[in-house]
Order: structure tokens, then C-alpha cells, then sequence
């Protein structure tokens, strides 16, 4: 029976986009639960899969030179969020890098949350889902919610010049509406900065 059910799954991610992530609940037709996660975990030590956390799979793309190639941060991020019917946030060094302002690559990532509070490994990075008020949450704005975040950690003493003018010119590509909107969210000394610099 475990066989017959391995086979099935490998039948199933034949006809699946390399790269993706699945979760425990997309082979539900297959079999049991039980079944499913003994066939999975096989998967994954012959390296078909690869596991992400409890319940949470990729079916990576393999390439000759560089091996296993991971989807972004983000876009894991929000297959999660996806599937947990929550709304994510993502805020500090990663916020930073994402606008272009660092070009530090985060290793510990960490996204405010109304879901589950967890911790998974991805690659050779973490990601903390972090539960927070639903204020934190409420943005409009993909690139203002950025910003704000960026801000956030960069504090007060820390935006020069150079940080306002890129700045300025990624808020360029938000929905006016959408920055009206998250500035009153904001603490007041960055929505008087975001509004000096889209004015």
C-alpha cells in the first residue's frame, strides 16, 4: 500500500511545476493522511522532495551546475500565508534589501503575522512568522508597506539622503491611494517623511 501510494504521488508532481510549494493537503486524494506523510518523507530522502517544515513541501527545480534552486523568500512566504488564509507583513533587513536600500541578504527573515507564529528553515535562511496586532497588518500597499518597514529599522538617525532619494523613487511605483492609506498607519515621524518625499 505505501508503494502503490509513493507511486501516486510521484504520478501527481509528474504533471506539477518544479519550484512550487505543496503542503499535506494538496495529495489528500491520494490517500490517507498517514499514508501521504510516509510517502512523502521517502520522497524526501530520495530528494524528489524536499522539506520545508511540518506539512510543508518543495518540489524544487534542480539545476546541473548549482543544484537545488530555491524560489524567493517572498514567494514562500506567501504560498504559506496562502494556504493559512493569513495576512503577512515583512519587516526590518529583509524590508531593506527588498527596496534596494541594503544589499545585505538576511539570513534570519521575519514576517509580522495574524496566522500561525512559526519557524521554518529554507535553505540556508529562517523564517519567523511573528504574531502582531492587526494595525501592523492592514496596509494597502505592497511598496509603502516596504517602505514603512524599512524606516522602522532604520530609525530616525539613520535616513540620509541617499536612503530619501530611493526612497522617493520607489514610492513612484505605489497607488497614491495606497500610501495616503498606510502613512496614517505609520509612526508620525515616517508619515511625514513619506509624504515630504512623494510631495
Amino acid at each position: 500500500m505505501t508503494q502503490s501510494t509513493d507511486n501516486k504521488v510521484i504520478e501527481f508532481l509528474k504533471y506539477r511545476t518544479r519550484g512550487k510549494i505543496y503542503f499535506l493537503d494538496d495529495f489528500a486524494s491520494i490517500g490517507s493522511p498517514e499514508s501521504i506523510r510516509k510517502s512523502l518523507s521517502v520522497l524526501v530522502k530520495r530528494g524528489t522532495l524536499v522539506r520545508l517544515t511540518q506539512g510543508i513541501y518543495l518540489y524544487p527545480k534542480i539545476d546541473a551546475e548549482f543544484g537545488i534552486l530555491y524560489p524567493s523568500v517572498d514567494d514562500v512566504c506567501k504560498a504559506i500565508a496562502k494556504r493559512d488564509k493569513a495576512r503577512i507583513q515583512p519587516t526590518g533587513v529583509f524590508a531593506l534589501h527588498s527596496l534596494g536600500l541594503s544589499t545585505q541578504i538576511p539570513v534570519n527573515v521575519v514576517y509580522l503575522t495574524d496566522g500561525i507564529p512559526r519557524k521554518i528553515k529554507y535553505g540556508n535562511r529562517f523564517i519567523k512568522f511573528k504574531k502582531t496586532a492587526p494595525k501592523n497588518l492592514s496596509m494597502k500597499g505592497k511598496v509603502s508597506g516596504l517602505a514603512i518597514a524599512a524606516l522602522k529599522q532604520l530609525g530616525k538617525n539613520g535616513i540620509t539622503q541617499e536612503v530619501q532619494q530611493q526612497l522617493a523613487n520607489v514610492l513612484k511605483k505605489e497607488l497614491p491611494q495606497n500610501i495616503k492609506h498606510d502613512v496614517q498607519l505609520a509612526p508620525e515621524w515616517i508619515s511625514k517623511l513619506i509624504i515630504s518625499l512623494i510631495n
